[in-house]
């Protein structure tokens, strides 16, 4: 498949352990609507999937000590962030694994080691549970895929003014107001379809789908990571009972952003993964 190489004149560099790389500008994959960074040479063996609201340059220094070693990567903007256009219409994790198709069919068909970070790791399961054929190994750090019965409820005042909203007994301009008093970080910066998307992902919940993945599966957590909690890495290990392999790696004084905060041991797990120990 012929992706449209198109260049959207934006370059970054990355110095690593003394390591200095210009990468090249973003080009666009897929069908043209998804653009990336490509890192190292040769056939990609590595697939990056940012976090919410975050992009491709997330995992520019793990890749960059990847490509050192010979492996070839690529991470992607996803739809709706960095330099990729919104998708035409609101759905979750399914909606953007089945955009990302294309590009998956034209890296070829040598199975993937799929890298997920926060709302990326959502996005590599549910590639995962598609196509499976096409996974060799799954990596997610600080992946919501459970959702914690102890999870904030929001508050009485914000269902109240919901539930009038739905009425039509309170405008939008009220329901907005509680939107932004009310909602996480996340939710008041989104706004129309991105919203429509954001409350789709964090309403999933793949616990019940977890003993599908045969694929091993690294957990690279934050051992402070407040917003996906430990609990949720152990819940996702408990729940991978037909994984091939299963291992769970707690990075001390790490917080929620593994690949920027320790980019270096989430690329030699990612390394161990594609060429073994």
């Amino acid at each position: 498949m012929n992706a449209r190489k198109s260049c959207v004149g934006r370059q970054r560099r990355v110095d690593v352990g003394g390591f200095s790389n210009l990468n090249d500008v973003l080009r666009a994959y897929g069908e043209g609507n998804i653009f990336g960074e490509a890192h190292g040479d040769g056939p990609v063996q590595v697939l990056w999937l940012h976090g919410w609201a975050r992009t491709s340059a997330d995992f520019s220094a793990a890749a960059t000590l990847l490509a050192r070693d010979g492996i070839a990567s690529l991470a992607l903007d996803l739809p709706g962030f960095g330099a990729s256009p919104l998708p035409s219409s609101a759905g979750g994790s399914a909606l953007y694994a089945r955009i990302l198709e294309p590009v998956l069919a034209q890296l070829g068909a040598t199975p993937l080691v799929l890298v997920g970070h926060s709302n990326g790791g959502r996005v590599a399961t549910a590639l995962t549970l598609a196509h499976p054929e096409r996974v060799k190994a799954l990596v997610l750090s600080g992946a919501p895929l459970i959702r914690l019965d102890s999870a904030r409820r929001s508050p009485v005042a914000y269902r109240w003014v919901r539930a009038l909203h739905g009425r039509g007994l309170v405008g939008e301009a009220r329901m907005e107001a509680a939107r932004q008093k009310y909602g996480s970080r996340d939710y008041r910066n989104a706004t129309g379809l991105l919203r429509e998307i954001l409350v789709a992902s964090v309403n999933e919940n793949f616990e019940s789908q977890l003993d599908q993945i045969i694929a091993p599966v690294s957990l690279v957590w934050g051992a402070n990571d407040r917003d996906v909690p430990l609990e949720v890495a152990q819940r996702i290990s408990a729940g991978l009972v037909h994984s091939t392999r299963v291992e769970l790696d707690i990075l001390p004084e790490t917080g929620h952003l593994v690949p920027s905060e320790q980019p270096a041991e989430l690329s030699a797990r990612v390394r161990r993964l594609v060429v073994g120990p």
